[in-house]
């Protein structure tokens, strides 16, 4: 599952895999990707952004300005930044963590989305040289070096020897 997150965490969000969809996906060996993305991880982003979204569209019509003005460029970055909707990368460990206690470090990996989920990436996770700010999350919590690269790459790469393994067939 290339790009989904646990759905324990946004009920309702089809797109992320229930706990039983996790179980059948590691019974045949998979591996979750989990995606950084703000409505993959955190329920409470959806309803956060719309609201911030909201209060910037009616200042813009309110004071009589556009998306290009500098003025409400300088005052929507303030805005959203006093009013962050965005989840944190221990958001994106949370998921890690549900994973792993359900089906093992085995069957989990990093699946990102960072061209894909525009703006709504966690702070401290808004591209990939934040990588690090992750992997000291995942530390904190106990993870291993070894379990660390199997969720970076190592389960991944099994995955797809796997698949070439069974094309060569």
């Amino acid at each position: 599952a290339s790009h989904s997150s646990a759905r324990k965490f946004t009920p309702g969000f089809e797109r992320n895999m229930s706990d039983e969809l996790i179980q059948a996906m590691a019974k045949n060996g998979g591996v979750m990707m989990i995606n950084f993305g703000g409505s993959f991880i955190d329920s409470a982003y959806a309803v956060g952004s719309s609201k911030v979204r909201e209060h910037l569209v009616n200042y813009m019509a309110e004071n009589n300005l556009s998306r290009s003005d500098s003025a409400f460029r300088a005052y929507a970055e303030s805005y959203a930044a006093a009013n962050n909707p965005f989840p944190s990368v221990q958001k994106v460990a949370d998921h890690i963590d549900h994973v792993v206690n359900l089906v093992g470090v085995d069957h989990v990996g990093f699946g990102s989305d960072f061209d894909g989920v525009g703006d709504s990436l966690p702070t401290g996770l808004k591209d990939v040289s934040m990588f690090p700010n992750l992997i000291a999350e995942l530390l904190k919590r106990g993870y291993s070096k070894e379990d660390i690269e199997k969720i970076c790459y190592k389960n991944i790469f099994r995955v797809w020897q796997a698949v070439e393994d069974y094309a060569k067939k």
